[in-house]
């Protein structure tokens, strides 16, 4: 990732502005540590913080087009840049960078160029023949852009918030699949596939088409010019990211950073689900893995600076970004700089446990699509600024707009959990070849595990037991009147708010971060499922653990029958009948 300021329309065009505005791009260092610029046109300036990931020699930036009247400063990566390259014959290109082919797009196409990008992107494009700029965020937000208004007329926009909070009177999270445009009067949405209306599709489901989609995703993210690896929990989504990924490089035997052999890597505590899985996964697909462990008291040691990078107060996103955060800064250190991740797999198939209280299939793919709409406050922020705070970028398959759309098309039924049919279904069948296997079916049908809850359990008690010494009783009796908006309802939401407002103390920053009742990860209108859960808010997945004992319990049943009735088969028959028994047993 890289980090990316532009402020437009200052009043004041002093040295000492430009100085103040290097000051702030500072700030977000962290991001891009390879390189700075900066491009200042009259009243406008736009900086950089490079990650160099793709031509890390040329690439710098800003961008520029031939005779440099189009400025663009990018936060992402544009997988598609080689075919849209090839439709800008009359264009000459001065880098190799992915990102260098907006600013051609733009002066041949207009505002229409962005519809036209494959990638996760945040940008901010001046052009100077009229002095007119659009800003831009990529269709799902994986990539993170704020926006702020400063008190002299002045447009701001920013990958973090931190580098804009003190200087805008007010300021917000800039909407995933819009634009911004200085010529059009201000924003508006590109990106509206089907699925974002809600509407119920009625597309059958074909698993061919579903794995081959997902391969081509997660191929495509393998651009890069640095050494990369993929981020390994041992669950269905990263564990498939794995597997196609491995599977591409022995097939392609490309030279490449490493050879051609996957690096994986995974982080828990001693003794967690997660690093026992991943091991198995990764000496299953051969891949070279790196265990990372943590101590509950170094993630406690850890959360200022966490919150401090992420600039939320969320509770979920701060237990889960910790362990990556840790994780993050153990990678860099190796090397790596760019990394594949499952994020978005369970907003697309319903694989949180609180979908098997889905009570139709209405219902069901509607709160698909609110979690989708939502994943730029959650798990994109969580990933990228986890990563993006030790200079690693993060690219996650599930979130390619062809795969989402191909995804979101089928008929919810199949989706739907069932007697037979674990969460996230059709995406575990689309990958259960049995000539050849992708994973081990105990894996591929391994039940969901919350990243909180999978490095380890004792993860979140520890923090409830921390928060519980900082925060009194008489503080939460007071948590309305002291932060009326968002008010925290536990001990330990109420600990995280405190952090945050020591750093981001405007209103603006408040409320960038979202609120309202959750439950295993749900979002409000959930919540209705189960009357049970009005009492039980928890925001990690063990509200709903209830799914996993009862899911177990099935299966022993099941298995007890079976063994009941074996006594007539041949012992190679019982031989197999055990091992699948066993394999469904331990993936639940």
């Amino acid at each position: 990732m890289c980090g990316i300021l532009a402020v437009l329309g200052c009043a004041d065009t002093s040295l000492a502005r430009r100085s103040r505005i290097i000051e702030l791009s500072r700030r977000l260092r962290h991001r891009g540590p390879d390189w700075s610029g900066i491009h200042c046109y009259q009243d406008c300036y736009l900086a950089h913080q490079r990650l160099a990931i793709v031509d890390p020699a040329s690439g710098d930036q800003p961008l520029y087009n031939e005779d440099k009247t189009i400025v663009v400063t990018v936060n992402g990566e544009i997988y598609n840049h080689s075919e849209l390259r090839a439709k800008l014959k009359n264009h000459q290109f001065r880098t190799g960078s992915d990102c260098e082919v907006i600013a051609h797009l733009y002066e041949e196409y207009g505002e229409d160029c962005v519809d036209m990008l494959d990638g996760m992107f945040s940008f901010v494009l001046l052009d100077t023949r009229d002095k007119s700029f659009i800003a831009a965020r990529d269709a799902i937000g994986i990539t993170p852009l704020y926006v702020g208004w400063g008190l002299d007329g002045s447009t701001w926009f920013a990958s973090e918030m931190k580098a804009l909070s003190d200087d805008c009177e007010r300021f917000m999270s800039f909407l995933p699949g819009h634009i911004y445009s200085s010529k059009n009067g201000g924003m508006r949405q590109w990106y509206n596939p089907p699925w974002f209306s809600e509407r119920i599709p009625s597309t059958p489901y074909d698993r061919l088409l579903l794995r081959e989609a997902f391969e081509k995703a997660v191929i495509k993210r393998l651009m890069t010019d640095v050494p990369f690896g993929v981020l390994l929990s041992g669950g269905l989504d990263s564990s498939l990211v794995a597997a196609v990924a491995s599977r591409h490089l022995s097939e392609v035997k490309s030279a490449i950073q490493w050879g051609s052999r996957l690096h994986t890597f995974c982080v828990g505590l001693k003794g967690s689900p997660d690093l026992k899985a991943a091991r198995e996964v990764a000496d299953y697909l051969g891949t070279i893995h790196h265990e990372f462990h943590f101590t509950v008291q170094e993630g406690i040691d850890a959360l200022e600076e966490v919150i401090y990078h992420i600039e939320t107060y969320d509770v979920t996103t701060i237990r889960a970004s910790t362990p990556m955060f840790l994780m993050s800064r153990k990678i860099k250190s190796l090397g790596v700089k760019m990394v594949l991740s499952g994020e978005g797999s369970d907003e697309i198939f319903g694989g949180y446990l609180y979908f098997h209280k889905a009570p139709n299939k209405e219902e069901f793919h509607q709160e698909t699509c609110r979690k989708i709409k939502a994943l730029h406050l959650y798990d994109c922020l969580r990933a990228n600024k986890s990563t993006s705070a030790w200079g690693l970028e993060a690219r996650v398959p599930f979130l390619d707009k062809n795969f989402i759309n191909i995804a979101m098309d089928i008929d919810p039924e199949w989706k739907m959990i069932k007697p037979g049919r674990i969460e996230k279904w059709i995406l575990r069948n689309a990958f259960d070849d049995e000539q050849n296997p992708f994973l081990p079916k105990h894996i591929l049908y391994r039940q969901k595990e919350q990243f909180s809850d999978g490095v380890g359990y004792s993860w979140i008690d520890g923090l409830k037991d921390h928060a519980n010494e900082h925060v009194s009783d008489a503080m939460m009796t007071h948590a309305k009147y002291v932060y009326p908006e968002n008010t925290p309802s536990t001990k330990e939401a109420y600990y995280y708010r405190t952090i945050f407002e020591k750093f981001f103390p405007k209103n603006a920053a408040r409320s960038t971060v979202p609120g309202g009742p959750s439950v295993a990860c749900s979002t409000a209108k959930a919540v209705e499922w189960d009357a049970a859960w009005a009492n039980n808010l928890d925001p990690s997945g063990r509200a709903a653990l209830g799914v996993h004992a009862a899911a177990y319990d099935e299966v022993k049943e099941k298995t007890q029958i079976v063994n009941d009735s074996m006594n007539s088969f041949p012992q190679k028959l019982k031989d197999d009948v055990v091992m699948v028994a066993n394999a469904a047993t331990t993936a639940v």
